[in-house]
Parts: C-alpha cells; structure tokens; sequence
C-alpha cells in the first residue's frame, strides 16, 4: 500500500470471506469490547465496507487483514524478545493499513509508544481507530502517512554499519517522515507489500527500508508476500508484471546487494496459502526475514 496506487481487479466486499478463527476472535474482541459474536462480525463488515469504497485493495475486500501477518513470522519470538530485551527498540509496520498487526505486536507485549505504522494515506490508519474503537490518546503508536519512494518520506541512504550520529526520536507520533529512523528501528514488517511493484521498484523500496534498519545485531526486516520456488513474473492479479521471488532470489537481492555480504543473515521459505487468495485457490507465499549479524 506504499507507493503509486496501481489499478486490480474489482472485488466486492463479500461477507463470507470473513471467517475468524477462535484467535482471532479474541483479539478483535479484546480491542473492540465487543463480546456478541454476531455484532463483532457486522461491526467488521461494516468497517470494511466503508473502508473498500475509500480505497479498493484486496486485502481489504476480502478480510485478510483479519488474518495476523507478523505473528505468522517465523522470528516472531525474536521479535517479541527484542521488545523486552531491548529498551527503547522501535517496530515499524510499513503498508500498515488498518494497523492491525501493530495491535497484535503491542497486544504480545511490545511497547505501544515504541510503534509506528506508515502506510499511503491516513485514511487506513484513521478506519483502523474505529474498526478496533481506540483513539489517539488510548492507542499511543505513531503514524506517518507518506509515499516509501518519495524521497521526502525515506531520505536515501545506505544502510548503516555503525550507529546513526542522529538522536533516536523520542515521540514516534510526532514525525512527519520516515527518515529521522534511519538506522534508528529494530524491527520492519513489511508484509503483502513488495508483490505490488516491479522488479526495479522492489529493489528500491528493499534500499529504502534497510537505511531505516539499526545496525545493531539481531535488528531485523520480515514479512511475508507472494513468492514461487523459482523466480518468475505473472500478472494474474496486476495488470504489471508482478515479480514473484524465490528463496534463492529473495536471499541474493538482500545479501549482497541491499546489504555488504556477509552483513546479514536472509531466511525465506514458500509455502502455500489458501487464505490468501481471494479467488479461493492457493498460492504460494514467501515468508522471509533479514536479520543483522
């Protein structure tokens, strides 16, 4: 959801794509207060309805901002360790939407001053307070609306090697960009995001994101999006070349190009999804993480 909007299929909001699992139930429940079943669910249509008339992605039509993307991580764990072990440490969710992944972190243990979400526009963070009923003052992550290949949003730069001469922000909701956390945060979830450009612009956005990323060890980018076992091109969904990496591909882009060889460690795996697809089929989603040495 970071960058040019590009055109996809219409899909209406159909409800029957929304099935919550016990989990998630209780999440949604926690953060709403809502205990009915039955007005929990009409609450999440409702939103969702009004959500996909703003902006018409398919994650929003077809519920799968329902399904938690960062606790499906494998380092989610390191994730949740880094928050104790850490003072200070800071979590970005890039394309963030409603921020419900943020919620789920901060539901796990992670500090909700110590979040930030950015995402296109404020719209998706502004449906994410009434979708989960918080406000401002009772959900304290930051958020930063703003275009990741806009130089104003993310100043380019290189990853850093040694610690940024620039103090760590103190109010993470007083930012209006992104590039005062240069080298500053801890974790990057970055999920159902990269699959959106092309293969130049992914390489971009993946510079973009690894100058944001601490130089400390065990700093780490995740996320998971559409992969294949072998690197290929399809425009099933998009109406642009959609690059589909592999574990391979996905590993030789981050070390060694993104980042010096050897500065990092890459895991990806594919695996099949059948929640992901609104078509109902299954696809393959790759499911990586980039962590400092």
């Amino acid at each position: 959801m970071v960058g040019e909007r590009r055109p996809i299929a219409e899909l209406p909001v159909d409800p029957s794509f929304l099935q919550l699992e016990e989990s998630e139930k209780k999440f949604f429940k926690l953060w709403t207060g809502i205990d009915n079943e039955e007005e929990l669910r009409e609450h999440i249509i409702d939103i969702t309805a009004r959500a996909y008339k703003a902006s018409d992605y398919p994650c929003i039509a077809g519920f799968t901002f329902t399904k938690s993307k960062i606790a499906r991580v494998p380092v989610y764990d390191h994730i949740l360790q880094l928050a104790r072990e850490r003072p200070g440490a800071i979590l970005l969710d890039i394309g963030c939407c409603f921020g419900q992944d943020l919620r789920k972190a901060v539901t796990d243990g992670w500090p909700e001053e110590n979040a930030i979400g950015s995402d296109l526009e404020p719209v998706f963070w502004e449906y994410g307070h009434q979708l989960f009923k918080t406000n401002p003052e009772s959900f304290k992550a930051g958020f930063v609306a703003g275009d990741a290949f806009d130089p104003k949003m993310i100043k380019p730069q290189d990853p850093f090697y040694e610690p940024p001469t620039t103090p760590r922000p103190n109010d993470l909701r007083l930012l209006e960009s992104l590039t005062p956390l240069q080298g500053h945060v801890s974790v990057i979830h970055a999920s159902s995001l990269f699959h959106l450009f092309d293969e130049d612009e992914q390489i971009i956005l993946a510079k973009r994101l690894a100058s944001l990323l601490s130089p400390e060890p065990g700093s780490v980018i995740c996320g998971r999006h559409r992969g294949t076992p072998v690197k290929t091109a399809t425009s099933d969904l998009m109406d642009f070349l959609m690059v589909c990496h592999s574990p391979e591909s996905w590993k030789e882009l981050w070390d060694g190009q993104i980042f010096e060889k050897g500065k990092v460690r890459v895991d990806a795996v594919v695996s099949d999804d059948a929640r992901s697809d609104l078509l109902r089929g299954r696809i393959s989603m790759l499911n990586w993480s980039i962590t400092r040495l």
